[in-house]
């Protein structure tokens, strides 16, 4: 990773939150911002009106490329060499096949909105009414 990359969370979400902070703290990414994207609803808002929704995935901006949902778990599992957290390193097992990430990513989905919902929290937090600039 030449330039800095940018990977956007939902923050409400236990298990987004938990993987952001497991990456933040052991993946040893360089050139790696990790941000919450309810509390940066202006960038949130103008992802979304280019069509990435946060509710279908966390986004990742790398080297000008923007990647969404799975393949942005994808990716990010790739770039991790030498993680330091045994549970960073069986996810990194589990979504460095693009088969598998494929193939899971509804799950991880469904939980997010599950976990949202038992919350009392929406599962948009921007949608194409929001404008903010």
């Amino acid at each position: 990773m030449s330039d800095k990359s940018l990977f956007i969370y939902d923050g409400e979400c236990p298990f987004c939150n938990h993987f952001a902070q497991l990456i933040e703290l052991k993946s040893s990414l360089p050139e790696f911002e990790i941000i919450d994207g309810r509390k940066n609803l202006a960038l949130l808002t103008q992802l979304y009106n280019q069509g990435y929704d946060l509710n279908k995935g966390a986004i990742l901006i790398s080297d000008e490329n923007i990647m969404h949902g799975a393949d942005a778990i994808n990716w990010i599992c790739s770039e991790i060499k030498e993680p330091s957290d045994s549970l960073l390193e069986v996810l990194r097992i589990i979504f460095t096949s693009n088969r598998m990430t494929n193939f899971l990513f509804p799950f991880l989905l469904w939980g997010r909105r599950f976990s949202l919902t038992l919350k009392g929290k929406v599962w948009h937090p921007v949608s194409g009414n929001h404008q903010f600039f």
